[in-house]
């Protein structure tokens, strides 16, 4: 190759060297640092940027969106010198290239160094449940320290927060526990709530149904007695209607005598003092009918038995209102109650015999 063809492919060459190291082309959301003979000259921004050749170097590339650093977990003291275990997350922005670049030497390191120290300053204060509960306060105290350090950094801490919070292991046993003998106490509180509430359920059920049981009892009084009542007005009325004289009404009361003493419950009884007289009344109304009718024969052998009885077994006579011990009233109750019952049957067998002896006989006819 001639001479001239050498030079005009090195004069080619260094054109396009000069060219390229002319043009600087930059990404969206990146910044490039230049600087012009190790001075800092200016910041290049997104797009087409022309630079003088060999005097003009690209110092830094810094990348402008929010970024996240996380940090590894560090030892933190409490105020009651617990030792935790606590990484953060960090999300910032470079908001100054220069800044960024010159201010500081490595502002990751910056950040997590101004973080740890932050962090313990502020868990120092608070004890373990106080830092369990209180992540919200932490996290905003943290952005607040590290956004006004990292300010002249020409970085802006958007957002800081606590990924985790590892308490010894013991803690967490103890914690565990806690937790454990909470729900217990709370599931027993739920199940003493819920008898209590069975058992004031069950307690109104039982008060609706007395209630109701003695609104029902009380009606069905209130009724039978209602029944009662007109029973006796219609019996009263057709007695007075009927004109009942004494001696039906006699013969009722002893009919109904009986009927005293035949319940079991009896312990006590009292003997009426006209019961005799309610007796001589029956007696004296159908012996008269019978002496009407045909010749008694039976009072002489009456009276003798009257005389021959002895006193032991005549009917004590008591006067109204009067009352005796438990064994005597119900030998007296058993008596009377004997001697009612043969004075009706014997009142009735009079009755049919005087009926019987009135009853008009036929006379023969002739053609008989």
């Amino acid at each position: 190759m001639d001479p001239v063809g050498i030079l005009a492919l090195v004069a080619v060459l260094v054109v396009v060297f000069l060219v390229a190291s002319t043009v600087r082309i930059v990404p969206q959301a990146r910044r490039y640092n230049i600087e012009r003979f190790g001075r800092y000259r200016r910041t290049l921004q997104p797009g087409l940027n022309l630079v003088l050749p060999v005097a003009d170097r690209i110092n830094t590339k810094l990348d402008v969106r929010e970024q996240v650093y996380s940090s590894d977990p560090r030892p933190v003291i409490t105020e009651d010198n617990l030792v935790v275990n606590i990484d953060t997350v960090l999300y910032y922005q470079i908001t100054d290239p220069r800044a960024a670049a010159y201010e500081v030497a490595d502002y990751l390191q910056a950040i997590d160094q101004l973080t740890v120290t932050t962090l313990r300053n502020v868990i120092g204060s608070m004890d373990l449940e106080e830092t369990l509960t209180s992540r919200e306060e932490i996290n905003s105290r943290l952005r607040a320290v590290l956004d006004d350090a990292t300010g002249k950094w020409g970085i802006r801490v958007n957002r800081v927060e606590i990924k985790a919070i590892d308490p010894p292991h013991t803690i967490k046993e103890a914690m565990e526990k806690q937790m454990r003998a909470e729900r217990d106490k709370r599931a027993a509180i739920l199940h003493a709530e819920g008898e209590r509430q069975a058992k004031i359920l069950t307690a109104e059920g039982t008060k609706q149904k007395d209630i109701l049981e003695a609104q029902g009892t009380q009606q069905a009084m209130i009724l039978r007695a209602d029944g009662e009542a007109k029973a006796v007005e219609l019996v009263f009325q057709a007695v007075h209607r009927n004109n009942a004289d004494p001696k039906v009404l006699a013969y009722k009361y002893l009919e109904t005598l009986p009927h005293l003493a035949s319940s079991d419950n009896n312990t006590f009884w009292v003997i009426p003092g006209e019961l005799t007289e309610a007796v001589r009344t029956v007696t004296s109304a159908f012996g008269d009918q019978t002496a009407a009718g045909a010749p008694a024969p039976a009072q002489p052998a009456e009276a003798a038995t009257a005389e021959e009885t002895p006193p032991e077994s005549r009917t004590p006579e008591l006067g109204a209102g009067s009352s005796v011990s438990l064994d005597a009233a119900q030998a007296a109750a058993d008596e009377a109650e004997k001697q009612a019952a043969a004075a009706v049957s014997d009142a009735k067998a009079e009755a049919q015999a005087a009926m019987s002896s009135q009853v008009p006989r036929r006379e023969p006819s002739s053609g008989d």
